[in-house]
């Protein structure tokens, strides 16, 4: 090892994860330091309420894993960051996501998401970095029964958290349009797996059964959801950071889709071992619609199953998984 703690030939690449101590870039930092002894991982993450460097205990000791702690809004810091770290790839997941926040909290959706994207692409595009990815969701779209939504499809943001992330996707996509900037935007379907913070549903369900409480369900509970385990996420980036063009936006869907009364259900089922509808029905309680909520978000991802990609996971195993932890 160099003096500075490299390997004696140095890393072939420099990656940056931003909000890497959340839960799916840390599924995607583990995967990359395990796996690519010759990246250097770097983790940039605020450390907000939702991320814990608990979800890195499985690479923090390892030398192509370095921590840094910033905000991607102090545009000081990561004009810094970009002239001594050397950054040849940007993994662009920090953001704040949480939908109901948004609606009570839409202009600090609008600072972290927006304005913090816009910081970062002007220090990556100065930096001369090869490849800036974006990590975006399927809300952009807007809700839908019966449309698939293609990555041709227009944008038609419902809530504060999807606007902004629509938003972040156009200054994005102008960095390519302008300088040919080599972007690429990932637009995926819901996620969930280990270390989920419990404000998504998944978790939220999950730890209000072990305590003992009642699953909430907005409104109706018909609305369906499409759920990817977060390795198929994980893989799917990788397949795009080895095959995706770059100007090009990416739909990763899952093949998996359950409606948010069901979802309880099986939930039930699983965490508290009930049975029959007697003993399902106590668990479940109703609660106000949210000032929008999309029925539904069904997307096309052919896209990235000509690049050789396909979720692996199926429900039930990832489901267990995530339930017993």
């Amino acid at each position: 090892m160099s003096a500075d703690g490299e390997p004696p030939g140095g890393f072939s690449k420099r990656l940056l994860v931003t909000g890497g101590a959340g839960f799916i870039a840390s599924h995607m930092i583990i995967s990359l330091v395990e796996n690519h002894s010759d990246y250097l991982v770097i983790n940039l993450d605020k450390l907000d309420y939702c991320a814990s460097l608990k979800n890195l205990d499985a690479v923090s000791s390892k030398p192509n894993y370095k921590f840094l702690q910033g905000d991607i809004c102090d545009s000081h810091f990561i004009k810094q960051l970009f002239e001594t770290e050397n950054i040849d790839v940007v993994l662009h997941f920090a953001a704040q996501t949480h939908v109901d926040l948004s609606f009570l909290e839409s202009f600090k959706f609008a600072y972290v998401n927006i304005y913090g994207t816009h910081v970062l692409l002007n220090a990556a595009y100065e930096a001369g970095v090869e490849k800036f990815v974006y990590i975006s969701t399927d809300e952009v779209y807007g809700g839908s029964l019966d449309e698939e939504f293609d990555e041709t499809s227009p944008k038609r943001p419902t809530n504060p958290y999807a606007a902004s992330k629509a938003a972040a996707e156009s200054f994005v996509l102008s960095f390519w349009e302008r300088y040919k900037f080599p972007v690429i935007i990932t637009r995926s379907s819901n996620v969930y797996g280990p270390h989920q913070y419990p404000e998504k549903v998944i978790p939220k369900f999950i730890s209000l059964l072990q305590h003992n409480r009642k699953c909430c369900i907005h409104g109706s509970g018909r609305q369906t959801r499409s759920f990817l385990y977060a390795s198929d996420l994980v893989d799917a980036i990788l397949t795009i950071l080895k095959m995706g063009k770059v100007g090009e936006i990416y739909n990763i869907g899952a093949s998996f889709e359950i409606s948010v009364t069901q979802l309880a259900k099986e939930l039930i089922r699983m965490v508290r071992c009930s049975r029959t509808v007697v003993e399902i029905v106590p668990s479940l309680t109703l609660v106000h619609e949210r000032p929008v909520n999309d029925l539904r978000y069904l997307m096309k991802s052919e896209k990235m199953h000509s690049l050789g990609w396909r979720p692996k996971v199926q429900w039930k195993e990832g489901i267990e998984r995530t339930s017993k932890l």
